[in-house]
């Protein structure tokens, strides 16, 4: 048996040692650089998402159209970070339209019907999210 074992072994060995090491080469189909850029262009993407929600739940009227629906906009404000990506983008394009209504602080508020739904379609969807 040990006779055997010699006689597989030693083959094995020499075609082994003869065998040209395979090596990884550094060549990428994507470099590492252009994957760090991705990730982080994606980072900034979604970091710019939660700012715009935030901003869009700060507002002033947007705290007074919740404040009378009985929403707890501070619950929906904490759950911004747990949003999958989709969801979150979804709600930034809404965050994004109220901001964009409301800009400039204007003393009167002159919100039409569509952007009151998307304030409170982006509540509900941070809210449902949270759950």
């Amino acid at each position: 048996m040990r006779t055997m074992t010699t006689l597989l072994s030693a083959p094995l060995i020499l075609i082994l040692g003869l065998a040209t090491s395979v090596r990884a080469e550094d060549r990428h189909a994507v470099s590492p650089s252009a994957i760090a850029a991705e990730v982080s262009s994606h980072a900034n993407t979604l970091d710019a998402d939660r700012d715009a929600i935030r901003e869009a739940l700060s507002r002033p009227e947007v705290r007074a159209v919740a404040e009378r629906t009985a929403i707890d906009l501070d619950r929906a404000a904490a759950s911004i970070d747990h949003l999958d990506s989709s969801t979150l983008a979804r709600a930034a394009a809404s965050a994004r339209q109220v901001n964009a209504a409301l800009v400039g602080g204007a003393n009167t508020i002159t919100i039409s019907t569509t952007t009151i739904i998307i304030v409170l379609l982006l509540i509900i969807l941070i809210l449902v999210a949270a759950h």
